[in-house]
């Protein structure tokens, strides 16, 4: 069909305004990347920089000075993978039983999930819980209180409510049990749904700072995140520490948080492109039901 000339203004406008978006979100990350490349003068001579002449690895060499790096990372590795199969198993038990209208209870469960979306019981509460179980200093202080995020709990619950009824009970005259037809059936035809939230779940226990921060004082337990906030306390001078070599070349804080940066997010950018064609399509079906 062709488009009268309203329709193609129309269409010439919204692409170039979200062109002109996209260009605008990707600038900071393209500033970011060519800054953590940037020589000392460089950058003390043009703040902004989207390509560098005078490239460097000053900022890389700081950061990959420590030796207990590639432990950091390993923590924070094991920390994501543990921490979103446990999410995601906790996640998904509990949603398909609330899924179920005739689960006894359902709407007081579903009350309490959604209260803990407004209102928290505060730091100082969490800390003494996670204390009283004998949890700090261990990796459990991060994987517990995060395991289940309710936001994520709710978008699965209305994706099991969109499959059929009729395909539990013919597995059910079939003799499948319960988690037969979960795990055979209900769990393969969520896959886009399950896909999504485990992008969440990963990208929440990646970039887990604050939990680490509080609970874990071992710095051998370390994830990367915190590991990082070190390495630029010690580069801006507001903290001394044996982990980063003195004689190297100081470039400037600012490009080191660059470069922190980049380190910081490159693995999550590596993953996000196998689970893309998962992501709209498991939010937006898991949001159409409440």
């Amino acid at each position: 069909m062709k488009q009268g000339l309203g329709s193609r203004i129309f269409d010439t406008i919204n692409h170039s305004l979200l062109l002109l978006f996209a260009i605008c979100t990707l600038l900071p990350f393209i500033h970011v990347f060519a800054g953590s490349f940037t020589s000392v003068e460089e950058y003390v001579q043009k703040p902004f920089i989207l390509i560098p002449t005078d490239w460097s690895l000053d900022a890389y060499r700081v950061i990959f000075s420590t030796p207990v790096l590639f432990r950091s990372l390993l923590n924070s590795v094991f920390v994501t993978v543990a921490g979103t199969l446990l999410s995601m198993l906790l996640s998904i038990l509990m949603a398909y039983g609330l899924s179920k209208k005739e689960l006894p209870g359902r709407r007081t469960i579903m009350f309490m999930v959604v209260f803990t979306l407004m209102f928290s019981g505060g730091l100082i509460p969490t800390f003494l819980v996670v204390r009283s179980l004998g949890m700090l200093d261990s990796y459990w202080a991060m994987l517990i209180p995060s395991a289940i995020n309710a936001f994520n709990l709710i978008i699965l619950k209305n994706f099991f409510q969109h499959i059929p009824d009729g395909i539990e009970e013919s597995a059910k005259m079939d003799g499948a049990s319960d988690f037969g037809i979960l795990f055979r059936i209900v769990i393969p035809l969520s896959m886009p749904s399950i896909a999504t939230i485990a992008l969440f779940y990963g990208v929440s226990y990646w970039n887990m700072f604050y939990q680490a921060l509080i609970y874990i004082n071992d710095s051998n337990k370390w994830p990367i995140q915190v590991l990082l906030r070190q390495i630029i306390l010690i580069s801006s001078g507001l903290q001394g520490g044996n982990d980063i070599d003195a004689d190297l070349v100081r470039p400037p804080e600012q490009t080191i948080k660059m470069a922190v940066i980049v380190v910081a997010t490159i693995p999550i950018l590596f993953i996000y492109p196998f689970i893309q064609k998962y992501f709209a399509k498991g939010v937006l079906l898991g949001s159409v039901k409440g």
